[in-house]
């Protein structure tokens, strides 16, 4: 029953990623936690980071196969993320873990309340985004801001980063959320490492994590590329969910406190 609850988490992570290129994390720490029964906030933020990195990686195969990886950019922001996820790693497994997750309930708050706000139309996205200096040094700064955040919280970012990629790029929400999941991986085994050198991750339920993401995944990215036009309805849900999570978050923190 323990090992179906972990696949069944898996799969929520890896649809969550497949659909909207993020939440990953966001789902895996809380579920960890309160349907698993991963008592420490660290082993959780470093095993599903762990998981989250493979997932991520699975599902760009997918995304990468309908041509929506934009691979110069996707590549230059993740690489201007790395060391920021390393450092907010350091720092985030230093903090007292009730209080970690306190902050972590406040940033998925943040998280809901952003999907919830209205996007431009992809009418208006420049499907070719090139890169030069000016996009550069755009995805350089967001992917460092992005990877602190991803690596403080455990997190891969995607909420960050599939904004911080229209933002940098223009690019369309479809392109944004394939070429997210390149940070994603990236800063999902930054974090990992880091942890894992701590030995705050359990292997045994990373790979089940794994594998339950594996199949998820696959239905997201078919939803992904099906309900494109659809997809606000989609992060609406989402954001539901990830609030009654941070709700739930707060009062077992509090309560252990």
């Amino acid at each position: 029953m323990h090992a179906l609850l972990t696949l069944a988490c898996g799969m929520v992570v890896g649809l969550s990623l497949g659909v909207i290129g993020g939440g990953g994390s966001i789902l895996a720490v809380p579920l960890l936690m309160h349907v698993v029964g991963v008592t420490s906030p660290h082993v959780a933020i470093g095993t599903s980071a762990f998981a989250v990195g493979v997932n991520a990686l699975v599902n760009l195969l997918g995304h990468w196969r309908r041509h929506h990886v934009n691979w110069p950019c996707a590549a230059v922001f993740a690489s201007g993320g790395i060391l920021g996820t390393a450092t907010g790693a350091h720092i985030g497994k230093s903090i007292d873990g009730q209080k970690l997750l306190l902050l972590f309930a406040c940033i998925m708050t943040v998280v809901a309340l952003a999907m919830l706000k209205p996007r431009r139309s992809d009418a208006d996205a420049n499907a070719c985004a090139r890169i030069n200096p000016s996009v550069t040094t755009r995805l350089v700064v967001v992917g460092m801001l992005a990877g602190v955040v991803s690596g403080f919280f455990g997190i891969g970012g995607g909420f960050l980063i599939v904004p911080g990629l229209i933002f940098a790029t223009g690019m369309p929400m479809i392109n944004a959320i394939g070429s997210s999941l390149v940070a994603v991986s990236v800063f999902g085994f930054t974090t990992a490492a880091s942890y894992a050198i701590s030995n705050l991750i359990d292997w045994t339920l990373a790979l089940q994590l794994v594998a339950g993401g594996l199949v998820g995944g696959v239905i997201g990215v078919r939803i992904a590329t099906r309900l494109a036009p659809r997809r606000r309805m989609l992060e609406r849900v989402f954001a539901g969910v990830v609030l009654a999570l941070a709700v739930s978050v707060v009062i077992r923190a509090t309560v252990a406190d």
